[in-house]
């Protein structure tokens, strides 16, 4: 393949995870949307950010037969449109529930976005290389990350509506799609080679649902806990998601180096990397130095942990169940990202007494440190 065909290529995966990107549009506006729609429940502005997830799932699982029918440029083309309108509903009417659906359906575009990501990465680019192209797809997801919600953050200082104007990337990415990426056909089934995953790939999807159940806390909970000062501020919710965000970009150039260090040890060492930066949020919910610190060793285990295990579950299967295995991690993810506010919220109600941003971080923080420790004994065995 010539250097200009990667290149292309590497633009696609790069408008790829910018329509991933934009899951985290409405991040920094939460705290204006809680306040807007005051009869709404914390936990269901929250989902605005995760209710995608459910969606992802389902469209996650079909994708991953639907390449044997449609071809993945067609996919993706479909799935940045949906992207895109679902981004531009809410400004036909003054209502959550119509805010909700269109996060809702939104799914269609991240599930296909997510899965065919990976599966894009692993048809064009094997060994080594597969792991630094990995690496730039990690980083362009923390980049349009940034992107995202940073410029939502400032675009809806005044009216949080404005920030939905972010989502004309998704109009943008489609375009570069549709003339980057390679027309390849559908996926075939051999003999040798079907669509079926294994334990290796399942037991990475289970600490996937771990490592999303806790970290989305960040993204769903920092524009609610910031207090003095920095109490109501977009800009500041919106400057921290963009850090956290943009450790990822970091963390996919050098993950070759960082892998290399950690060995086998990698995810639950990007679990950990959380737990690390949980502390740092519980303790200085009024400081954005502090909260800044927080915000990068979070983007750090997303940034780490991500990439490193979608090249496991792409290595655990042959080319052809490649996107069926990228299928299945989207799904742990969605599904952790998706019962996370229920499920944090609820265990600091209970051990607690309420629900307050710092307790739901001081229990992300726990749980994440007992999920890396079970990863470490996982991969411990694994080692003998």
């Amino acid at each position: 393949m010539s250097r200009t065909a990667k290149v292309k290529i590497i633009i696609t995966i790069v408008c790829i995870s910018f329509l991933q990107g934009l899951q985290y549009g409405v991040s920094p506006i939460l705290g204006q949307i809680s306040a807007h729609y005051p009869n709404v429940s914390v936990s269901l502005v929250q989902m605005l950010v995760t209710a995608p997830a459910l969606l992802s799932v389902i469209v996650s699982i079909t994708s991953g037969f639907l390449v044997l029918k449609i071809t993945k440029k067609k996919l993706l083309i479909f799935g940045g449109l949906i992207a895109g309108i679902t981004g531009f509903l809410p400004f036909l009417a003054d209502s959550f529930w119509l805010l909700f659906f269109a996060r809702f359906l939104y799914g269609v575009g991240l599930g296909l976005a997510t899965t065919l990501n990976v599966a894009v990465v692993a048809e064009f680019f094997e060994g080594d290389e597969r792991v630094q192209v990995m690496g730039i797809q990690a980083a362009s997801v923390g980049a349009g990350m940034v992107i995202t919600t940073t410029v939502a953050g400032m675009l809806g200082t005044n009216n949080f509506t404005n920030a939905y104007y972010i989502n004309v990337i998704a109009f943008v990415a489609t375009i570069l799609i549709a003339f980057c990426l390679p027309e390849t056909g559908t996926a075939k089934e051999t003999k040798t080679e079907k669509i079926r995953l294994n334990k290796e790939v399942l037991t990475i999807d289970l600490f996937g649902i771990l490592e999303y159940l806790f970290l989305i806390t960040f993204s769903t909970n920092i524009a609610m806990h910031l207090s003095g000062t920095l109490a109501g501020d977009t800009a500041a919710s919106g400057t921290l998601t963009g850090i956290f965000s943009g450790v990822q970009i970091v963390m996919g150039i050098i993950l070759g180096a960082i892998t290399k260090i950690t060995g086998k040890y990698t995810m639950p060492a990007a679990m950990l990397s959380f737990s690390v930066g949980a502390v740092f949020l519980v303790f200085f919910s009024g400081s954005l130095p502090g909260l800044a610190v927080g915000a990068i060793f979070c983007g750090m285990s997303q940034g780490i942990f991500v990439p490193t295990a979608v090249v496991a579950v792409s290595n655990a299967v042959p080319q052809v169940a490649t996107a069926m295995a990228s299928a299945s991690f989207t799904c742990a993810m969605c599904f952790g990202q998706l019962i996370s506010p229920y499920v944090t919220n609820t265990l600091a109600q209970g051990i607690f007494g309420n629900t307050s941003t710092t307790n739901v971080y001081i229990i992300a923080t726990i749980g994440m440190a007992v999920s890396a420790a079970l990863a470490i004994v996982w991969k411990s065995r694994e080692a003998k």
